[in-house]
C-alpha cells in the first residue's frame, strides 16, 4: 500500500517538485504532511485533478534551538524563493514551537511536542497522519483508513468541535468519506 500511496501522491506536481528540491530546502526533521498528501489521494479516488481544491503545503520541521516567530518567519521566505514558481502557497511550521501559538488559534491547549512525527501523531483526524520525505513515509496509524475515507477523532487531540468542522470541510468536498 505505500508504494501505491507513494505513486498517488507524486502525481500531484507540486508534491513531486517539493520532494525534488528536498536537499536543498535543508530544513531539520522535516516532512511533507497533511493536506497536499490525503488530498492527493482522494481527488484521485474521485477522479478529480491531484492537485484540485488544496489550499496549501505544509512543510513541517523542528527547529528547538530557536523558538522564535521571527526564524519561523525566515524559514518560510526561504521556503517562498526556493519554491515560488510552483505557484502554491507553501506552509513552513516549526512544530517545536507550536505549543506556544496553538491554544490562541485553536482554542484548546497544546502541550510542547518532541519531534515533527509528534506533531503529525497529533492531527485531528487518524486517516489524516502522514508524513512523507524522499525516502520515507510516516503514517503511524497506517494507510488503510485514508484508502477507506474512515474519518475518526484522533484520541491524542480529542477536541471534538474542531474534528467537527475539519470532517465536515472534507465531506464537502469528498461526499463518499464517512464518519465514525
Amino acid at each position: 500500500m505505500q508504494d501505491h500511496f507513494l505513486a498517488a501522491i507524486l502525481a500531484n506536481h507540486s508534491n513531486r517538485v517539493i520532494l525534488d528540491r528536498w536537499n536543498a530546502l535543508a530544513l531539520p526533521d522535516a516532512w511533507l504532511v497533511a493536506g497536499c498528501l490525503f488530498q492527493t489521494v482522494w481527488n484521485l479516488q474521485a477522479g478529480r485533478a491531484p492537485e484540485a481544491d488544496i489550499k496549501d503545503y505544509d512543510l513541517f520541521y523542528f527547529d528547538a534551538d530557536d523558538l522564535s516567530e521571527a526564524a519561523e518567519r525566515n524559514v518560510q521566505a526561504r521556503v517562498d524563493n526556493m519554491l515560488a514558481d510552483l505557484g502554491v502557497q507553501i506552509e513552513a511550521s516549526n512544530q517545536a514551537r507550536v505549543h506556544l501559538w496553538y491554544e490562541s488559534y485553536f482554542g484548546h491547549s497544546c502541550e510542547a511536542l518532541r519531534s515533527t512525527c509528534d506533531g503529525i501523531d497529533r492531527f485531528l483526524i487518524p486517516a489524516t497522519c502522514v508524513g512523507v520525505r524522499p525516502g520515507s513515509i510516516y503514517a503511524p496509524n497506517g494507510l488503510a483508513m485514508l484508502y477507506e475515507g474512515v474519518l475518526t477523532m484522533n484520541p491524542l487531540t480529542p477536541h471534538r468541535d474542531l474534528f467537527e468542522r475539519k470532517a465536515a470541510s472534507y465531506r464537502a468536498r469528498w461526499p463518499w468519506l464517512r464518519l465514525e
